[in-house]
Parts: C-alpha cells; sequence; structure tokens
C-alpha cells in the first residue's frame, strides 16, 4: 500500500518535529538532490518534476534549512516589506516610517519588490519565509489567494496597506482610494466640469489605481455623467511618460475641460505638456493629482491635490504587525483620513 501524508514524519503527534528535505524527496518520488535543485535552480529541473516537489512542500510545511535556527528560536526578529516598487517615493515614504517603528522595537526590515506582478510576489514572499522572516507588510488589498495560503500554512502574521477591505477578511491599515478621487471629482463637478479626462496607472496587479479610476467614475455616474473612455490614458509612473499620455487627450476633440490624474506624478507630467502645447492651466484645462507632494505644491499654478496618509501608513502599519508578532490583536481594519488640498489647478470651466 502506498505511504499517505499521515505515514510521514511529523504527523500524529501534538508537536511535530520539522520536516526535512529527505520528507520531501520520499513523499514527491525524487532524490535529496533534486529537491535542492528545485530549491535553488528550479529552471534546472523539468516542470512535472518540479510540480511534485512544490506540492511535496507544500504538504509538509517544509521551510528549508537557510531558516533552521530562526525556527528553533521561533523568531528572527525580520519582517518583510513587500512592496510594487522601490522607484515610486510614496512608497519609500511608507516603508521608511515603517522601518523606524520596527527598529525601535527591535525588528528589522527586509525590503522586496514585485513590479506589479502578483505572482512575483508570490514567490519573493516565499522565499523571505524560507529565510525565516517573521511577517509581512504588503501594499495594496488585493493580491493572488496564494499569497495568502502560503502565509497561512506557515503560520505568518500580516498587515496590508494602502487600501481598506470593506469585508474585513485581512487586517488593513490605509485610506479609502475610491472615496479619495470620489470626493475630487465632486469638487470638479461643482466647479462645473462636464467633460473628463483620467491619467492613470495600469489597473493590472494594482488595485490604488483600479479604486482611484472607480471613484471618479462613480461621482461622474452620480451627476449624471460618464467618463468617455477614450479620454483615459494609463501608462508607468513616469513624468515623461505621463506628458507623452496627456498630448493625447490634448489632441482629443473637443477637448476634457477637467483631467484627474491618479499620483501627482502624472498630474506634473500633465501640466509639463500643456506648458509645451499652450494649454493655459487652470484657465483651458483643470488637473488634479492624489498625494499632496512637494512635486505637485511647487509647480506654477500649484497643484490641487489629494493629502493621503503615506507616512501615517507606515507608522501604524509598524504597530499593528509588531503586536500581532506579540500576540496582541488591535482593529482589524484601521482607515486613515485624506484631505482635499485645493490650489490654483483647478477653476471653474470657461463657458
Amino acid at each position: 500500500m502506498g505511504e499517505g501524508i499521515g505515514d510521514l514524519p511529523g504527523h500524529g503527534s501534538d508537536v511535530p518535529p520539522r520536516s526535512s528535505a529527505k520528507d520531501v524527496a520520499r513523499l514527491a518520488g525524487v532524490s535529496t538532490a533534486t529537491v535542492s535543485r528545485a530549491l535553488n535552480l528550479p529552471q534546472q529541473v523539468d516542470p512535472e518534476t518540479l510540480g511534485r516537489v512544490r506540492q511535496a512542500i507544500d504538504k509538509l510545511r517544509y521551510v528549508p534549512h537557510g531558516a533552521a535556527r530562526a525556527l528553533r528560536s521561533r523568531r528572527s526578529q525580520m519582517v518583510g516589506a513587500v512592496v510594487p516598487s522601490v522607484d515610486y517615493a510614496l512608497y519609500a515614504r511608507t516603508t521608511s516610517a515603517l522601518q523606524a517603528v520596527l527598529d525601535a522595537a527591535g525588528y528589522a526590515m527586509v525590503l522586496a519588490e514585485h513590479r506589479y506582478d502578483l505572482a512575483q510576489e508570490v514567490r519573493v514572499t516565499e522565499q523571505l519565509v524560507s529565510h525565516g522572516v517573521d511577517a509581512f507588510v504588503f501594499v495594496g488589498v488585493h493580491h493572488d489567494p496564494a499569497l495568502f495560503t502560503l502565509l497561512a500554512s506557515h503560520g505568518k502574521p500580516y498587515v496590508l496597506t494602502w487600501g481598506v477591505d470593506p469585508m474585513r477578511r485581512h487586517p488593513t491599515v490605509g485610506f479609502d482610494n475610491r472615496a479619495a478621487t470620489f470626493a475630487m471629482t465632486q469638487y470638479l463637478v461643482g466647479l462645473g466640469h462636464r467633460h473628463f479626462g483620467l491619467l492613470s496607472a495600469p489597473v493590472a496587479g494594482n488595485d490604488r489605481a483600479t479604486e482611484r479610476g472607480a471613484g471618479m467614475r462613480a461621482a461622474l455616474h452620480q451627476a449624471g455623467l460618464a467618463l468617455d473612455e477614450a479620454d483615459a490614458r494609463y501608462g508607468p509612473i513616469d513624468l515623461y511618460a505621463a506628458a507623452g499620455l496627456m498630448h493625447e487627450i490634448l489632441a482629443r476633440r473637443p477637448r476634457p475641460t477637467a483631467v484627474v490624474c491618479t499620483n501627482d506624478v502624472f498630474a506634473v507630467g500633465g501640466m509639463l505638456a500643456c506648458r509645451e502645447a499652450g494649454v493655459r492651466i487652470p484657465d483651458d484645462l483643470s488637473i488634479t493629482g492624489v498625494d499632496n507632494t512637494d512635486l505637485g505644491a511647487t509647480q506654477t499654478p500649484p497643484l490641487t491635490s489629494i493629502r493621503t496618509p503615506v507616512v501615517e501608513v507606515g507608522r501604524a502599519a509598524g504597530e499593528e504587525v509588531i503586536a500581532r508578532l506579540e500576540g496582541r490583536f488591535g482593529e482589524s481594519s484601521r482607515t486613515l483620513p485624506f484631505e482635499i488640498v485645493m490650489r490654483g489647478s483647478t477653476a471653474p470651466p470657461r463657458r
């Protein structure tokens, strides 16, 4: 009769011993050398064998030897911060605030990025788990379900940031991205704007961009309006890329009288394009951003934007993840406030 999971070491006792590479090899029907290659050089293992090894690892909750000391002590004092991009200044501000809180409590922060690829986020997290990282802080609310399965199987506390989970399925510390752009769009509608454009990051793997676009559309719908998708542009968070996209919107006829941007980088890039095209802000076009950065505030005219609590999110996430590591559980969801900062880049449209 074939060997089942219940026959392997670690099953049937109250305190199971840690599974070994030999246990994984036995369950997968391969050698320990193949297990090692699957862990360290997966590109050298055929897909079918690699699948069997990974399935065995998942079933046995096996963690490679590099984390053995951390497993014995049950604590490595390391917290993983997994972000979409280390290039985006706002994520840097959040993780800096997070690191300050962790450092004060005796924890180290390990930073990793996934480039808006949620499958890659799972792989990065798996690598950090294998090195004994105690807990995790992620950006955004929407993730590959495999991420939560991985965290649960290894008993790793985590906190999601930069958003809110209305279903309260996960611990979150953030702000309501949809409500923020809803409020901004309402403000522009109140000024008299009826024809809108949108500059946004791609929505794939980015629930912040998704929610901000949804907030704009919801406010327009409430006012009996709609966004013509031909007036929407999506691209990388980059000033010059944003300027190129804005030139496309400016070429539309009729041209929008207001453009909502999902962050200040897009807005300032859009302002650059307006200057190049001789379009006056706000006389010919109003433009708004999100995050209230110095970059936007120092433009001429200064940018109307939404102040988001990016530093406060980092601090609160640090406090929450430490509490969970120490067995203290506070609120399952913390929603921090945002604020519309009205400046010179917005005005009623010309009649």
